[in-house]
């Protein structure tokens, strides 16, 4: 029997060095080449609020615009992200609790 109040989770998009995005809440992937998509970085580096850096130290190749408003940079091409993103096999679904089997309470003794 499902209880109603289960939440189920959306699948998750590895962005990277095991870092993960709602792939229900991507708006955009895009290559940080452009001196616009910069310089939003860098003002957005500055405020310190709507920026996620899920690079791990390395170069940004990718930033990934969610529906929240915040975006998230990845070391990852945008060409790898949408084929990430494309395959169903390449997307973790996290287990819910429906799913898993239940525990045997031990007799008590």
């Amino acid at each position: 029997m499902q209880d109603e109040r289960t939440p189920t989770l959306p699948p998750l998009l590895n962005v990277g060095f095991y870092n993960f995005v709602m792939t229900d809440k991507i708006v955009a992937l895009v290559r940080i080449d452009s001196a616009p998509v910069k310089r939003l970085v860098q003002q957005l580096r500055r405020e310190g609020t709507r920026i996620i850096d899920a690079t791990q130290g390395r170069r940004t190749r990718c930033v990934i615009f969610l529906s929240s408003g915040q975006i998230v940079l990845s070391a990852l091409t945008q060409e790898t992200l949408a084929k990430r993103l494309s395959r169903p096999e390449a997307i973790f679904a996290p287990e819910t609790a429906e799913e898993e089997e239940p525990l045997e309470s031990e007799p008590v003794e």
